[in-house]
């Protein structure tokens, strides 16, 4: 008798712990969604004037149109994309009419197209504001010589090009095929997680049946 309540106890606190995950992951997928909603209306949204002071945590995502001109001067950012292959993002200086000099995304090129001229001068950019996360231990240090950056790291471009650590990353054509912002890199893999859960429960609470059934056919057996 205790052996069956001891696997009963067993099994049930181990299929509600499991069951309790698995709702909690349904929790962070819903929780994810209305983040990745609210950041997709913040990039769809219409394009204001540059703030004053933006502020990474306050103005990421936000749709801003500027008048200015983009300044001599790049940094090329090594990126791939499906059905192209290996590229660059162009990161140029960008002085705004109010005088302020930022950084500017102005979009994708092919690795061929590397020293191809690219046009500067005036021109209108609408876009949006991001300090892209992209930078960890495994990230390799820009390769200042050879003119080639693994991740856009915002400061440090910045100071490499005499900016303010601000990027705007274009919507609209500046010479290099736009690469806009957009959350589909921002990944909500909640569901799978609660997929998971879910289904170890199932399974533990199979086999504890399974242990009960078995326990129970054998205590039986003993007594014939």
């Amino acid at each position: 008798m205790r052996r069956v309540a001891f696997l009963l106890i067993f099994g049930l606190a181990g299929t509600a712990l499991l069951v309790g995950l698995g709702v909690w992951q349904v929790q962070r997928l819903n929780w994810k969604a209305a983040i990745l909603a609210e950041i997709d209306s913040r990039i769809s949204g219409p394009a204001i004037a540059l703030p004053a002071d933006p502020d990474p945590a306050r103005d990421r995502y936000l749709g801003v149109e500027v008048t200015g001109e983009i300044l001599p001067g790049e940094v090329l950012v090594l990126v791939s994309r499906k059905q192209i292959g290996a590229g660059y993002r162009v990161i140029a200086p960008f002085l705004t009419g109010d005088g302020r000099r930022i950084l500017l995304d102005r979009g994708f090129i092919r690795a061929a197209d590397r020293d191809a001229p690219r046009d500067t001068g005036p021109v209108t950019v609408t876009g949006n504001l991001d300090w892209p996360r992209e930078i960890d231990r495994f990230t390799p240090a820009p390769d200042l010589d050879g003119g080639v950056w693994f991740a856009r790291d915002v400061p440090a471009m910045a100071q490499a090009l005499g900016t303010d650590p601000v990027l705007l990353v274009a919507r609209t054509g500046t010479g290099p095929d736009p690469m806009p912002v957009d959350s589909s890199g921002i990944p909500n893999d909640h569901l799978n997680y609660a997929i998971t859960w879910f289904s170890l429960a199932a399974i533990w609470a199979a086999m504890t049946g399974y242990f009960l059934w078995r326990n129970r056919a054998r205590t039986e057996g003993d007594r014939t």
